[in-house]
């Protein structure tokens, strides 16, 4: 998939996740903030665009929602510091990461990688993507869900524990970021299963707007 900034295309390299980046989503799941940024990969494929649907896998019981900021890379780098990173944003987009919670557990109880969990496809709606200047400080944004007309997330990037420097700083340690990378920073509490029917719509403040319908896969 190719995402659209203005005129031009961008076609994303790979999708950087950060779990547990606001503590009362971490609580709300029962787990620890941890003391460094935790990263995992949701592949491309997963990606569709803003008015797709998302198809209900039938190996799992329980798909959640999560309503997240993703960042945008023009820019690549490796070992970037923490007061250059800003420079590699493009731009930024309201990011769906829908999540087999089922499949995660049984996944994270049996010590097994939790790839599948994530990693369907349709299970990363995306919305356009606005520029960086248009957005400015990204720390300062409402999050907002709603599964069928009611709220179900409501949140603001101020509650980050990792903010999007460190974020790029510490992925860039561990893997080289390339021009397309999406950055997905995490998600506010509120957290809920989503089912045959629904209707998703998820607003970031000077970002913009994704939605999704919800379907079982047949």
């Amino acid at each position: 998939m190719w995402l659209r900034i203005g005129e031009r295309r961008l076609r994303p390299a790979k999708i950087v996740c950060v779990a547990r980046n606001f503590a009362a989503h971490a609580r709300e799941s029962g787990n620890e903030v941890p003391a460094d940024p935790v990263f995992f990969l949701k592949p491309t494929t997963a990606l569709i665009p803003s008015g797709g649907t998302i198809l209900l896998p039938p190996e799992s019981a329980r798909v959640e929602e999560e309503c997240e900021l993703a960042v945008i890379l023009g820019k690549g780098g490796r070992d970037v510091p923490r007061e250059r990173a800003m420079g590699l944003v493009l731009g930024y987009a309201v990011f769906l990461d829908i999540t087999a919670r089922d499949l995660q557990a049984k996944a994270r109880a049996e010590g097994l990688p939790w790839t599948a969990a994530k990693g369907f496809d349709t299970f990363a709606p995306i919305s356009r993507v606005t520029p960086a200047k248009k957005v400015g400080d990204p720390h300062d944004l409402g999050i907002r869900l709603e599964v069928n007309g009611e709220p179900a997330q409501v949140g603001s990037t101020r509650d980050m524990v990792h903010r999007v420097p460190e974020l790029i700083a510490a992925a860039s340690r561990i893997l080289t970021l390339e021009r397309g990378d999406i950055l997905a920073t995490g998600t506010p509490a509120g957290v809920r299963e989503i089912r045959d029917g629904d209707v998703l719509v998820g607003t970031i403040e000077r970002v913009g707007r994704v939605s999704a319908r919800v379907a079982r896969k047949v």
